[in-house]
């Protein structure tokens, strides 16, 4: 059994959802980062999604691609992101950790190189957000030979054909994408149609899902809980708490810790079930 399907198992039993907070590594560095993700885990993130910086992040909006700039202008490297990975791994045996990366990435590091790179450092999961299934054979061999899970993105306007293929490629989870555009709270989503996202990509029986883009709040997390989703993921509202606790030089302020800890509780405690 994966990390991933323990990992809903388990949640299923206690009638909980996941909560996966989006974190980029080695943004504004390797230490700071990795502060991050001791404190989203302590505040009870059930998994990770982890950003591999790169220079044209066309999936995400201004506030996480300011996180990859910030990374990369401090010498960022997919190097010194493998081994971020391997330390999370050494600390957190048993968290599921996805990765986020752009294809371009794979393509000038070579796949087999690029995903066993990955599965060595302890990654479970990689998402390349700019290959479609439709395109990515080669991709998913060369995953599944380093015993990587491929994670695809499910548009909330796909065609039953791209949720099919989706449905049918897609291990470990699904991404399921809220709303069209790209990830940010500067177009947060709706409250009300989570159920209708969820409702056509369950048709085609895949992994579980994940909604996430312009998830920013509490209620949004409750909402895609009462929608029917697996869980629900977070990047750009948690990098802004992060960004508000950084010096001008880019070094975690007092109480940065403590800020991201807060907002994942508060986010996890939108996943546990109703108490009367």
């Amino acid at each position: 059994m994966s990390r991933y399907e323990k990992l809903f198992a388990e949640l299923a039993e206690r009638g909980e959802g996941a909560f996966v907070p989006f974190i980029m590594l080695s943004d504004p560095t390797p230490e700071v980062a990795l502060e991050v993700v001791r404190a989203a885990i302590a505040g009870g993130a059930d998994s990770l999604e982890l950003g591999v910086p790169f220079s044209d992040p066309v999936a995400d909006g201004p506030t996480i691609q300011a996180s990859h700039v910030r990374a990369l202008a401090n010498g960022a490297t997919v190097d010194a992101a493998v081994e971020q990975v391997r330390t999370i791994r050494a600390e957190f045996p048993d968290i599921p950790i996805s990765m986020l990366i752009y294809g371009n990435v794979a393509f000038s590091r070579g796949l087999e190189t690029f995903y066993q790179d990955f599965a060595d450092a302890g990654a479970d999961a990689i998402l390349l957000p700019d290959v479609p299934v439709r395109e990515s054979g080669e991709f998913i061999e060369a995953a599944s030979r380093a015993g990587i899970e491929p994670v695809f993105l499910a548009p909330a306007q796909a065609s039953e054909e791209t949720l099919r293929g989706v449905a049918g490629a897609a291990r470990g989870y699904i991404y399921a994408v809220s709303r069209d555009g790209v990830t940010g709270t500067e177009l947060e989503s709706e409250t009300t149609g989570f159920d209708e996202v969820v409702r056509k990509i369950e048709m085609f029986d895949g992994v579980p899902a994940l909604l996430g883009f312009g998830l920013s709040t509490p209620t949004h997390v409750a909402n895609a809980m009462a929608a029917g989703a697996a869980g629900a993921i977070t990047g750009s509202a948690l990098t802004k708490v992060i960004n508000e606790h950084l010096d001008d030089q880019g070094r975690a302020g007092e109480g940065l810790a403590e800020a991201v800890r807060e907002f994942v509780a508060s986010m996890k405690a939108a996943t546990l079930p109703a108490t009367k």
